[in-house]
């Protein structure tokens, strides 16, 4: 790799008493991500030995320095030629990048200094100017059956939240209409609304005739004061007595449908849905007589 770079800029060049020592690289600017290729050529008359020097210690600004030795040659000439390559890792942000002074030795005991050399720092960066500007972008995540499961589960329950929601609200929005309504107008609705559960249809006559009965009951105390969802039939027609404004004149009818109710709710009286549509008159001309009645006294 290192012999096939172009060492082309010379950054040393010295002699001394017929060695020649050369440093040279590929370029003698440093960049701080890319490492140093530096050679080291000493040439040398035939009859002189020259050691290759050692520059691990005489580094500054590199964090690592290693040499790959090439096998010394002769040129035609009869002269000795020494090659060492190095390769130079920058540090970054060091205040000087160069080589120290390092010393050559022959075998015969003499020795001089070479160097040092010396590396431009690496090139100013341009001066930013302005804010940052950041406009991130988002990777969306594959598409898989996992995510469409998971989208489909979260559209599933939102869809459901705001069905619970929606009822909720169409629910409350009914109890104050309601509750706004006279007693005979709420008995209206909460009849029209047992009709259309259709639970003599289905077989569930005692659910109907409980639920009937709580219809008249709510309505009587409403409009007459009395606590009748919460008496026995016994109990309420005790209390009725001590009713003033509880017309007397529809009394009877009532004790009829309360008690023929009360047969079917826990005397086990087979129901037909011919008795559940008597039951619903009964109930209805009970409401719209006591109505009637209790116009008539006001008058």
């Amino acid at each position: 790799m290192i012999s096939a770079l172009i060492l082309a800029v010379s950054l040393f060049n010295a002699s001394h008493n017929g060695i020649d020592v050369i440093v040279s690289s590929e370029n003698d600017v440093i960049d701080p991500a890319k490492s140093v290729f530096v050679e080291l050529k000493i040439t040398s008359p035939k009859d002189v030995d020259v050691y290759a020097p050692d520059l691990r210690s005489r580094v500054r600004g590199f964090s690592l320095a290693e040499d790959f030795a090439i096998e010394p040659y002769e040129n035609d000439d009869g002269t000795r030629v020494m090659e060492v390559r190095w390769r130079l890792v920058p540090e970054p942000c060091a205040k000087t990048y160069k080589i120290a002074p390092f010393v050559i030795k022959t075998k015969s005991g003499k020795s001089f200094v070479a160097g040092p050399v010396y590396f431009k720092n690496p090139l100013e960066r341009e001066k930013v100017s302005g804010e940052m500007i950041i406009d991130p972008k988002k990777d969306l995540p594959p598409l898989s059956w996992r995510l469409v499961g998971y989208c489909a589960l979260i559209l599933i329950g939102a869809i459901t939240l705001i069905g619970v929601i929606w009822m909720l609200i169409k629910y409350l929005a009914r109890r104050v209409k309601e509750h706004r309504m006279s007693p005979v107008e709420r008995a209206w609705a909460e009849l029209d609304r047992l009709m259309k559960k259709g639970l003599p249809g289905r077989g569930k006559f005692k659910d109907f005739y409980i639920e009937l009965t709580q219809v008249v009951r709510r309505y009587i105390q409403r409009k007459h004061g009395l606590k009748a969802p919460n008496l026995t039939t016994e109990e309420f027609f005790e209390a009725v007595k001590d009713v003033q404004s509880f017309p007397k004149s529809a009394l009877e009818g009532l004790m009829e449908f309360l008690n023929a109710a009360d047969m079917i709710k826990f005397a086990g009286v087979k129901a037909t849905p011919e008795l559940a549509d008597e039951a619903t008159n009964s109930a209805r001309s009970y409401i719209t007589e006591d109505e009637s009645n209790t116009k008539g006294e006001a008058k």
